[in-house]
């Protein structure tokens, strides 16, 4: 099996896919990233638009619920909870 390297960068830049529904859930705004261990625990998403008195909720996703990582698309296996 070949691996493939992206930059965050890159990975930001990608449509994250449910695919259990189709829909499209958005792109990367941040990580989580386990220091100790060097992995990336969750990535996440936000799922509301914000101004000056609100706070942006976030979907985070577990990076054991990322299927594949493709060219410009992220698939996952589904919503799992929102990080406030």
């Amino acid at each position: 099996m070949e691996n493939s390297l992206y930059s965050i960068s890159n990975i930001k830049n990608m449509e994250v896919i449910d695919i259990a529904t189709g829909a499209k859930l958005g792109m990367i705004k941040d990580f989580k990233i386990d220091c100790d261990n060097y992995n990336i625990i969750s990535v996440l998403i936000p799922i509301s638009k914000s101004n000056w008195l609100t706070k942006i909720e976030l979907l985070e996703i577990p990076w054991e619920d990322i299927v594949k990582v493709g060219v410009d698309v992220i698939l996952v296996k589904g919503q799992i909870k929102s990080d406030s």
